[in-house]
């Protein structure tokens, strides 16, 4: 799982002299320029603070703690053929491996690849990597079996509709394409996990993209905001088929606070949609 976008580290700000947040329209090629350099930047701090938790050859599809062993959501992936969007460090491409999937994992950081590929050296499970935009996948159509992505790459570019057009291109007929992404109404809420965490700011209908920006005005980080209606439509207009849209609920005993997820707010309201959804065949 990639880190949830709401999960903000200071070491990464600094580092790109992050001065101040705006909002305001970012294209594709600032928000991909931005966003390479935030997570390498943060790749470092991220795994510090999260690696325990993601384990190293682990499929966890949220911060509510639910994993692809017990959900079963791509099926038997046995001897299939794999891709994981916006991998990270690649510890659910590493398990799918584990599982004799035949993964291919891409993402837009050089920093977190670095990871994965550290990690594929201390377990001994090798996976191919591949750095990547996810709105422009550099695969030939009609080769995988299955796709996937925890909260990674979508919260990050600003067609979603560019990467649900690449994942149907690449997939066989048939095949899942299942995605967690930060769940739509957090957007309304401060991303904090406490009390103050508990009151709408925001409204839900704004898809203004929220900026943090350096002295001279120039995007260090990015991220889109997109209704469960905009995710539905698009997905419809990519002819990918919905099958399921679950909203995790906070599990009873889980403790622990990730960026604004906490279950002060999680046992009041999702913070995690996972779509299920196929290319039809």
């Amino acid at each position: 799982m990639n880190s949830p976008p709401a999960d903000r580290h200071e070491r990464a700000e600094e580092r790109l002299g992050t001065a101040a947040v705006a909002y305001r329209e970012v294209g594709s090629s600032e928000a991909a320029a931005a966003n390479l350099a935030w997570w390498d930047a943060d790749a470092d701090q991220y795994l510090e603070t999260h690696g325990e938790f993601l384990g190293e050859a682990d499929f966890l599809w949220c911060p509510e703690g639910l994993r692809e062993a017990d959900l079963g959501l791509l099926g038997d992936v046995a001897g299939r053929r794999v891709l994981e969007v916006g991998c990270g460090s690649a510890p659910c491409a590493r398990w799918l491996t584990a599982q004799g999937a035949r993964t291919v994992a891409l993402d837009l950081s050089a920093g977190m690849l670095r990871h994965a590929r550290e990690a594929a050296a201390r377990t001994g499970i090798e996976v191919p990597l591949v750095q990547a935009n996810a709105e422009f996948l550099p695969l030939a159509g009609n080769t995988f079996d299955a796709a996937c992505s925890a909260f990674g790459a979508l919260p990050f570019v600003p067609s979603v509709e560019a990467v649900f057009a690449e994942v149907h291109r690449v997939l066989r007929p048939g095949a899942p394409w299942v995605f967690a992404v930060t769940h739509p109404m957090r957007w309304i809420f401060p991303d904090d996990p406490g009390p103050a965490g508990l009151t709408a700011t925001q409204p839900y209908f704004d898809r203004t993209p929220y900026v943090e920006v350096d002295g001279e005005g120039s995007a260090t980080y990015v991220e889109y905001h997109r209704t469960l209606g905009d995710y539905i439509r698009a997905l419809s207009g990519a002819g990918l088929e919905l099958l399921d849209l679950i909203e995790p609920e906070w599990p009873a005993g889980h403790t622990r606070v990730w960026g604004q997820w906490s279950p002060l707010r999680g046992k009041l309201f999702p913070g995690t949609a996972i779509f299920r959804t196929r290319k039809p065949g």
